[in-house]
């Protein structure tokens, strides 16, 4: 796999290639880039697709020594990666479950050309739901993550309703996918230190500090959401369109957070419309 080189050491992605609009797919923590596989399918040679692996505790390739990421820092770092390709304004940025690119939106906005938020973060639901508040609690008590990481590779415990990644999705989490992405938790203590600081570094203002930057945040964008996510609140995506002055809302059922996995050809879909222009304008 590919990498690139940056201020907090090496983001490895995959490029799917081609002359297409660029556009990044940013997944959330305790993921990795292969959270948008069946995503970078469905969209084909509609787009290039480029999916990097973030250090969010599910990365492999080590931070360089003293770096320590907070989301404001992780937000910049995306921005970085897109730097380090070369991608232009045409650039269309993706996210789900993390609400990174609102923080880089208020930092940068020149940087991200057009963006779509799909299910994330937003306003003051942050952490986020159950999941994000058992993450942050087990950030906040000594080995609690590591022993997060070890109860997730049981695999009759991850099915539990309403905790861990069950939480997320309206169908299971593939054990595959959870396989990789527990992997580097439970057997690296630095990628688990990486995770830790991340969620120790979150302030409850976050998401509630873009807001204004958003309101003034004059290109495209498209909000994508599951009418059924028990995380994020529906109302929240509709909020977030309204707010959004060029933007559409997309509301899909039988969709909790994790839409790339609960309704991947409909996000494409959803995607591909927005690249080409082809979708109903507003919101």
């Amino acid at each position: 796999m590919p990498h690139v080189d940056t201020t907090a050491g090496p983001i490895a992605y995959e490029d799917s290639g081609g002359p297409a609009t660029p556009v990044v797919l940013v997944h959330g923590p305790a993921q990795d880039a292969t959270v948008w596989r069946h995503v970078v399918d469905e969209l084909g040679t509609a787009a290039r697709c480029l999916t990097p692996t973030l250090p969010y505790g599910s990365h492999r390739l080590p931070l360089r020594p003293g770096t320590t990421l907070t989301p404001r820092t992780m937000a910049l770092l995306i921005g970085e990666f897109a730097d380090a390709l070369g991608l232009g304004e045409d650039t269309v940025f993706v996210e789900n479950d993390g609400g990174r690119l609102q923080q880089l939106v208020a930092e940068r906005p020149g940087r991200v050309g057009r963006l779509v938020i799909a299910g994330c973060e937003a306003f003051d639901n942050y952490p986020p739901g159950p999941g994000g508040k058992l993450l942050d609690r087990a950030a906040r008590i000594p080995g609690g993550i590591a022993l997060l990481a070890h109860a997730l590779a049981v695999r009759p415990l991850r099915r539990i309703p309403g905790t861990g990644y069950a939480v997320m999705a309206r169908r299971p989490v593939p054990h595959d996918l959870i396989d990789r992405w527990v992997a580097p938790l439970r057997r690296d203590p630095a990628a688990r230190r990486v995770l830790v600081d991340y969620l120790r570094a979150v302030r409850r203002t976050d998401m509630m500090d873009t807001v204004d930057a958003l309101r003034h945040y004059d290109r495209p964008a498209l909000v994508v959401w599951g009418r059924q996510d028990r995380m994020m609140p529906p109302e929240h995506g509709r909020r977030l369109a309204d707010l959004l002055p060029q933007s559409r809302l997309v509301e899909l059922d039988d969709c909790g957070t994790l839409i790339p996995l609960d309704r991947p050809a409909e996000l494409a879909a959803a995607i591909r419309e927005f690249i080409d222009g082809s979708g109903p304008a507003g919101p």
